[in-house]
């Protein structure tokens, strides 16, 4: 199979992409924060808050924070860091 090769309008929005990671993902734990509020049943619940793990490795939070999180699995808990962590990356 050949190597792909990407034209520079696509090789900027991968750039973009790649450059934003950390704000989309942080964006989209607090997508995961309202669905969390509205959940309905125990399996929506595990659902989510496995998206939540998945999100919070991808933004490398440590894992005694992320291990302290998913054992409490208290969403409060959650927005509460989130609202730390954007804090903390409006600050870089």
């Amino acid at each position: 199979m050949a190597k792909q090769e990407y034209t520079d309008y696509q090789k900027s929005v991968i750039s973009g992409y790649f450059n934003n990671l950390d704000a989309i993902m942080l964006q989209k734990v607090a997508e995961l924060v309202s669905e969390l509020y509205v959940a309905e049943t125990e399996t929506q619940k595990d659902r989510l808050w496995q998206r939540v793990l998945k999100a919070m490795t991808n933004l490398k939070i440590p894992p005694a924070i992320a291990d302290h999180i998913m054992s409490q699995r208290d969403v409060q808990v959650l927005a509460k860091n989130l609202q730390d962590w954007q804090k903390g990356k409006a600050g870089k």
